[in-house]
């Protein structure tokens, strides 16, 4: 069975997670806490690509990258879902290599229990 990844759509909880941990890299940045009312049958995450990265083309294509990479992830290591997760993409993940930026984020993962 595999697992789904769900959006999160509640402002309240995107203001939750910002003030939660956080582990950053050359590529994004994680936010991850533990919320109340959450399922644990879902992987809560949200990918967010700002303006100043680029035109909409670019944006979708960073959150195209994300969604994959995070289902790759999910297939091969066993993720916490008692956290939502937040990923804010930098500038560098444009440009970057899809190995590379995953190799990185499966790092960051294996830091946060």
């Amino acid at each position: 069975m595999s697992i789904r990844l769900l959006s999160l759509s509640k402002n309240e909880d995107f203001k939750s997670l910002i003030n939660g941990k956080k582990i950053s890299n050359k590529y994004l940045t994680i936010f991850f806490k533990s919320l109340s009312g959450k399922s644990n049958k879902y992987l809560n995450i949200s990918f967010v690509a700002q303006k100043k990265l680029g035109s909409a083309v670019k944006r979708n294509k960073i959150k195209r990258r994300l969604k994959n990479i995070m289902n790759q992830i999910l297939k091969i290591k066993k993720i916490n879902l008692n956290y939502s997760y937040l990923l804010i993409a930098k500038k560098n993940m444009i440009d970057a290599n899809f190995f590379d930026i995953k190799e990185t984020i499966l790092k960051d993962y294996k830091k946060i229990k």
